[in-house]
């Protein structure tokens, strides 16, 4: 097993905390996919994965054609992808993916969490070299698999790590090979759970439990904020 099994192991994956803050983040994403893709889910393989996303959610089916209905319209918010570094206390490095109509807003938001629980925003690039930006798949198992030689045949395919999760099986594959994966996991008739981008760090940091406490608070403020769609971290929690 790699270090992306060992990581997904130890690190406690968060989850939003409502329905209506998950489908907020999925309408967003919704919008930007449709702006780079267009509107036909056979024509976007970024729009396929996201309504299947949005299924897994459990986000009604009115309400993924309502976020398509809107993200066409001409009255659409432009939403924006940027993308804020800094630290945390105790030198945990800290990666937060924004979704924004309002820049000024969001990046004075992100600056004042991080000052108000002992951290510090950075510039561009002061721990983005800390991770690597991975694709992540989520399939169904299917009787008869063999994960070892699954791995193999999709190396080709830009997959760098393969393994099961309970009924699953999580593949790990290069941040620009998502199409190329997305493509044979349909082609070869896997059902998709789920499907998004994660950002890996080289190296992990363990903290005390009462310094856990501290970042925490910082990362739940930055987790809290409508603009936010992930933060990413180096600390094991």
């Amino acid at each position: 097993m790699g270090r992306a099994f060992e990581y997904r192991k130890a690190r406690k994956l968060k989850r939003w905390g409502s329905m209506a803050r998950t489908f907020t983040k999925i309408g967003k994403e919704i919008a930007i996919s449709i702006k780079s893709g267009g509107p036909d889910p056979a024509n976007n393989s970024r729009l396929r994965v996201l309504m299947q996303n949005a299924k897994n959610a459990s986000m009604p089916k009115e309400n993924i054609e309502r976020a398509i209905k809107k993200a066409t319209s001409k009255g659409q918010t432009d939403y924006k992808e940027v993308v804020y570094e800094g630290y945390a206390p105790y030198g945990i490095a800290v990666l937060v993916e924004t979704a924004t109509d309002n820049t000024t807003r969001t990046v004075a938001n992100v600056r004042s969490y991080f000052n108000k629980c002992g951290g510090s925003l950075g510039t561009l690039g002061c721990v983005d070299y800390m991770f690597e930006h991975k694709c992540l798949f989520k399939i169904k198992n299917k009787e008869g698999i063999d994960i070892e030689e699954l791995e193999l045949e999709m190396i080709d395919f830009g997959v760098q790590e393969v393994f099961a999760e309970d009924d699953n099986i999580i593949i790990y594959g290069d941040f620009e090979a998502f199409g190329p994966i997305q493509k044979y996991i349909e082609e070869n008739g896997f059902e998709i759970v789920n499907a998004e981008f994660e950002r890996i760090p080289s190296e992990v940091k363990e903290l005390t439990g009462e310094q856990v406490a501290e970042v925490e608070k910082l990362l739940e403020k930055l987790e809290e904020d409508d603009d936010v769609t992930n933060v990413f971290h180096n600390m094991i929690d």
